[in-house]
């Protein structure tokens, strides 16, 4: 009995110690930095996937364009039958002849094959595929480089709302302070219970503005969570907090040019328009002369035991002489193609827009961030020094109220500069293109 019960207690023991270390794992949070977060994005975002399955797509149709315009196509047919025939039905009565013979059998084992020498219309065909196929590959591209801009935008929605929780702690501190400090100066007699109330006041405002300020940050690891393929339930906690990187402010001057060798959805609208052309070609070339070689050998016999080799091999030479549909088709291909030219006109345009307005927000953010951390800096004075009067019998709490007004407008300021000006760097990454690679300088780290 004394074994058994030192076994139960320490299997007791080793299932509590279990499941406290595993509590104590769930409890951990997941530390993500924006790399990770834009890695399992591109891993799981639902757009992501379904591009890549357009692509593959794609490559099944050109395969199959490829085969129709110049690999050969093979097939094996076997048969025997037992039939009759009615002779008359054929033209042939003689007298003494019977109407119907048979039953008679016969097999039939053959390998047919076809081989198309020249025929340009599968040929076109086969490389507006190649086309379509590039242009499916450009979308993919332009699929990650919408999501790594979607991700950087929610991860930096969550780092300002972090730093407004760290502002709001902070503010919550403070006035926790200058409400001890009113009170002691209370009960000093030198100062009055309406700045005690004022005190408490500013401490109420201020926990509430944390409460409120807490529930946004835990919504934005929310919505990151959600769309990085995480499960909501899963604790996150941002590895990288909102500092300021300057930026040395690049020149508009060529930037346009690059741009348009690397936006992968200006890269594929002109995919989209060489295919149209190649449709095009092969649309004329269904007027043309098609050229293949044909034919089949295999065994014919009236039994098994007298199966002889037969076969055949044919040139042949189709042309159509009238097909009213291709004139239809030639206008709708005409009609596509203009329809995708002012779409690359007005994309060009819309590339240079968000390259100069991404260039005007990044000047005016780094400008905004110097100006708001100076505001900070000087609301912060202003606080010590209106405590500072207050703590002396100078003056009542009113200043002191009013100065924490201030440093909390000058902290969302600072807060809104800095955000501005990561996303602003964010936005001309995928305003060149290649923003995987692009916003890799603007990472931390």
């Amino acid at each position: 009995m004394k074994y058994k019960f030192c076994a139960v207690l320490i299997l007791s023991l080793a299932t509590l110690t279990c499941g406290t270390f595993s509590a104590a794992q769930e409890a951990t949070p997941y530390h993500l930095t924006l790399r990770d977060a834009i890695q399992k994005a591109l891993q799981a975002n639902l757009s992501v996937l379904v591009a890549n399955t357009r692509v593959e797509e794609a490559e099944g149709t050109r395969a199959r364009r490829l085969s129709a315009a110049l690999f050969p196509r093979v097939r094996v047919q076997s048969y025997a039958n037992v039939q009759n025939r009615d002779l008359r039905a054929f033209g042939i009565s003689f007298p003494g002849t019977p109407e119907v013979v048979g039953p008679f059998s016969n097999y039939d084992f053959r390998v047919y094959g076809e081989q198309n020498l020249v025929d340009l219309q599968s040929y076109r065909g086969w490389k507006a595929s190649e086309r379509a196929l590039d242009a499916g590959k450009m979308d993919y591209q332009d699929a990650r480089d919408l999501i790594i801009r979607a991700i950087a935008g929610l991860y930096l929605n969550a780092q300002s709302a972090a730093a407004r929780v760290d502002a709001a702690q902070s503010r919550v501190t403070a006035s926790d302070v200058l409400y001890k400090l009113a009170k002691d100066r209370h009960d000093a007699g030198t100062a009055t219970g309406v700045d005690v109330l004022r005190s408490q006041v500013q401490l109420a405002n201020d926990k509430q503005a944390l409460l409120v300020a807490q529930n946004r940050h835990k919504q934005s690891l929310l919505a990151l969570a959600r769309n990085i393929g995480m499960s909501p339930s899963t604790s996150l906690e941002l590895a990288e907090r909102l500092v300021y990187q300057a930026l040395t402010q690049p020149q508009a001057e060529g930037l346009v040019s690059t741009a348009l060798l690397a936006r992968p959805d200006y890269l594929s609208l002109a995919s989209q328009r060489q295919g149209l052309v190649e449709q095009q070609r092969a649309n004329h070339a269904r007027s043309l002369p098609k050229l293949s070689i044909n034919g089949n050998y295999g065994g014919l016999g009236r039994s098994i035991g007298s199966v002889q080799g037969t076969g055949i091999i044919q040139g042949q030479i189709d042309l159509t002489v009238f097909d009213r549909d291709r004139n239809g088709e030639a206008q709708e291909l005409d009609s596509r193609v203009k329809r995708i030219d002012a779409q690359i006109a007005d994309l060009r345009r819309g590339i240079e827009e968000d390259i100069r307005e991404a260039l005007l927000n990044l000047e005016s953010a780094a400008e905004q961030v110097a100006v708001a951390k100076d505001g900070q800096d000087l609301a912060e004075r202003e606080l010590e020094l209106a405590q500072d009067r207050f703590q002396s019998g100078t003056t009542n709490n009113v200043e002191v109220v009013t100065a924490q007004d201030e440093l909390a407008r000058a902290q969302e300021n600072y807060i809104l500069a800095v955000s501005s000006h990561a996303d602003a760097k964010f936005a001309l990454a995928r305003a060149l293109g290649d923003t995987e690679k692009n916003i890799g300088q603007y990472l931390v780290p």
